[in-house]
């Protein structure tokens, strides 16, 4: 199945009250193609990147079966960065640092190949980079799913607004959520964001799980406990890749099989925080994927 994903290729600089990473890979469209790359194979990525970012990290995502075909190397230029210094609880975070550099030009040009893409996975970029995106593709994709944030609810609302009527989920946290609809009920923000386009929307609550929602249906996946979490950065795309390879994998777009997408992503998410950047997310197999998942499914069990 062809998936394409859109969105940054980057350096973080991360700060917890425990532990502190330099300069290491990050960005949303690394952590959805490696995620979505356990599930289906060729993930299309479309990024741009300066020529200050590390070969080898280009080398292993190609060992991954990851097309870097509409990955723009910008010479002479520097990637993308930020750093963020993490609270205690590990839930919220302060930006000390954002150096757009190479993505303060971007323009997205998808190749040939990637222009009829069956699934689409809008990472957090400009809604107006979303859009042009969308305007390069031949036919309408079976699932385009979006991702974004309350900055762009603050100073491109209009632009967002006409990017959600062209996609079909979307995933937001709770706070995004409750900004985007007015509403403080999570069930009421989900009735108010499904008349802006989608018709599926996935709220992600951190440590405290995710709800689904379609129409009246409503699902919760929750969040595995773990013994030690490094670093949360990376952990809702990487979420997102995990929903993503699952949907491209099974060709599967029903309400049942979305949830089964929300667990998988929720588990490939569990693998991400055990490490800084990426480097849980190398060397996983089928089996430890298998037995994340079930893991999550013996949480919740139960008969009535």
């Amino acid at each position: 199945m062809s998936l394409v994903a859109v969105g940054t290729v980057a350096f973080d600089d991360i700060e917890t009250p425990f532990y502190h990473a330099e300069k290491v890979v990050g960005g949303a469209c690394t952590y959805i193609s490696l995620a979505a790359s356990y599930f289906v194979k060729p993930v299309r990525i479309v990024s741009v990147v300066g020529d200050d970012f590390p070969e080898e990290t280009l080398d292993y995502m190609r060992g991954r079966g990851i097309d870097l075909q509409g990955l723009q190397i910008k010479p002479g230029e520097k990637s993308f960065f930020w750093a963020g210094r993490y609270d205690r609880d590990l839930n919220s975070r302060d930006t000390l640092d954002t150096q757009l550099n190479v993505l303060a030009t971007f323009d997205p040009v998808l190749p040939e190949a990637y222009r009829t893409a069956e699934y689409l996975m809008l990472g957090n970029l400009t809604p107006a980079v979303q859009m042009r995106v969308l305007q390069q593709l031949k036919r309408r994709p079976k699932l385009v799913v979006l991702d974004t944030m309350n900055f762009w609810m603050d100073t491109a609302l209009p632009d967002l607004r006409k990017v959600l009527k062209k996609i079909d989920v979307l995933t937001i946290n709770d706070e995004e959520a409750r900004q985007l609809s007015g509403e403080h009920s999570l069930v009421k923000a989900a009735q108010g964001i499904h008349k802006m386009g989608p018709k599926y929307l996935v709220i992600k609550k951190g440590e405290h799980g995710a709800l689904l929602f379609n129409g009246k249906s409503v699902f919760f996946a929750p969040a595995l406990p773990l013994t030690e979490v490094i670093d949360p950065t990376g952990a809702g795309d990487t979420f997102a890749g995990g929903f993503m390879g699952w949907m491209a994998k099974t060709g599967d777009l029903s309400f049942a099989n979305m949830k089964r997408g929300v667990i998988y992503g929720s588990a490939m998410a569990s693998f991400c925080v055990e490490k800084f950047s990426i480097e849980r997310l190398k060397g996983l197999t089928p089996a430890m994927i298998r037995n994340r998942v079930q893991k999550f499914a013996d949480l919740v069990h139960f008969q009535v």
